[in-house]
């Protein structure tokens, strides 16, 4: 079985709109949470989340792909430039930004894979384009010639429907862009997965190169789920937090106090690569991936089940041919809801039995919210990280545990050499994706 490596790391994130500003923002303890302000949220439940910050499509695109392409799409080209060009692959040109003047730097790019995963994939778009169309009959009604144009050639016009519509929201056509933008022919593959999305497509590409189909892949999740739609449905659900008095101490996982994930947006994508592969150009790596599990609790549409959670956990570290004891780090999925944070700890202690209170356990979404089909990509690039630098980021806002406390939550930002860690994402519908990480 051939060996895979992280040669770079591309994200976009409520903390910073490139991974070295998400990085920094996280060993600070910062939080990425406030009030919507994409649209009125006033009549929701819930009315906060992670938005991006001054994200700007214009370096990444072009005008014309801004317009056809849902944000979601927006998000995964942007992480994927940053994750090309951090492992040395392409270079940006000096025209004009975002009209595709990247270079290759290496003609293995041509061969590779692209594995993108979304939870909602265009949700934004197709709720825009309801309302154009709903807007569109009432000024029929309201003429009082709907019946003279309903069947007329000009109706789909008047609907005011995209001929983009279909091809922009769907959940492949982030992986397609960036094959068609980097001209890249290897598999292209849309995953969704709901929350496991990111972490899945990061898994399946690693089976590609370590299968030897392909020798480098670029994988990872994207989201952009910030809609009335998609707010408004998981507050229905009861998903979401409704402490919109204090949106920075909103996602507070594993503490008692928690009523709820914070829905976010972003992207996160890593290049994977074959390691002789990535020593032949000299590339700098920053971890090895070392196994990858996946289950399905065959449970309930939105409740977990921690024992499908820890069948996830176990097949990962088979995978990585490891032990219990191995593992030194465990990147939570962690969302802040009462059931799934008391499954995710029950999993977690069903695997490492009494040996678990002494691995150090944190959590992203605590200061990132969370990022759906995102989430798993950029909390396995800041688990590479954490790797690479001796570090582990904090859960905040952790004042009251109730869930085992003698678990070893970080609080505060730790130096900590560490070797091997696990990065958990599981999703509604009982999907769940572990990946292990290694130091290299």
């Amino acid at each position: 079985m051939k060996r895979v490596v992280i040669t770079g790391i591309g994200a976009v994130t409520p903390l910073g709109n490139d991974i070295e500003a998400t990085w920094e923002n996280l060993k600070k303890g910062r939080s990425g949470i406030g009030l919507i302000t994409r649209f009125d949220a006033s009549g929701l439940s819930s009315r906060i989340a992670g938005e991006l910050k001054g994200f700007s499509p214009e370096k990444y695109l072009s005008k014309k792909d801004i317009l056809r392409l849902d944000p979601f799409i927006h998000y995964a080209i942007a992480a994927a430039v940053m994750a090309l060009e951090d492992a040395g692959l392409i270079r940006r040109g000096s025209g004009v930004r975002g009209q595709g003047l990247e270079k290759q730097n290496h003609s293995s790019l041509a061969s590779a894979g692209v594995v993108i995963g979304s939870s909602r994939g265009g949700i934004s778009t197709f709720e825009k384009s309801i309302i154009r169309s709903q807007v569109g009959t009432t000024r029929f009604r309201e003429s009082g010639v709907r019946k003279k144009f309903i069947s007329s050639r000009l109706t789909p016009h008047i609907l005011r429907f995209s001929p983009y519509l279909m091809p922009a929201t769907a959940i492949s056509m982030a992986s397609s862009y960036i094959s068609m933008r980097f001209g890249i022919k290897g598999p292209s593959l849309g995953i969704s997965t709901a929350c496991a999305s990111g972490a899945n497509a990061i898994g399946e590409a690693l089976r590609l190169i370590q299968h030897g189909e392909i020798n480098l892949s670029i994988a990872g999740g994207a989201e952009a789920p910030i809609c009335r739609f998609a707010v408004g449905g998981y507050s229905a659900a009861g998903a979401l937090s409704k402490r919109n008095n204090n949106p920075e101490k909103a996602s507070r996982p594993f503490d008692r106090g928690r009523d709820g994930f914070v829905i976010a947006e972003g992207a996160g994508i890593l290049v994977l690569e074959e390691l002789n592969h990535a020593l032949k150009r000299g590339a700098n790596i920053y971890a090895e991936i070392t196994g990858y599990g996946t289950s399905s609790d065959a449970f309930h549409m939105t409740k977990p089940d921690g024992r499908g959670e820890a069948s996830a956990i176990k097949k990962a570290l088979n995978d990585a041919k490891i032990s219990i004891e191995d593992v030194d780090y465990i990147n939570a999925h962690a969302t802040s809801t009462a059931l799934g944070d008391r499954a995710e700890i029950q999993a977690v202690k069903k695997v490492f039995g009494t040996h678990a209170s002494g691995i150090p356990i944190s959590a992203c979404k605590s200061m990132l919210g969370h990022m759906l089909g995102g989430a798993g990509a950029v909390e396995a690039a800041i688990t590479a990280l954490s790797i690479s630098r001796g570090i582990i980021t904090p859960v905040i806002n952790l004042e009251n545990p109730d869930l085992d406390r003698n678990l070893n939550y970080v609080k505060k930002t730790q130096k900590k050499d560490l070797n091997t860690a696990l990065s958990n994402s599981f999703g509604f519908g009982g999907v769940n994706a572990v990946l292990v990480l290694r130091k290299f």
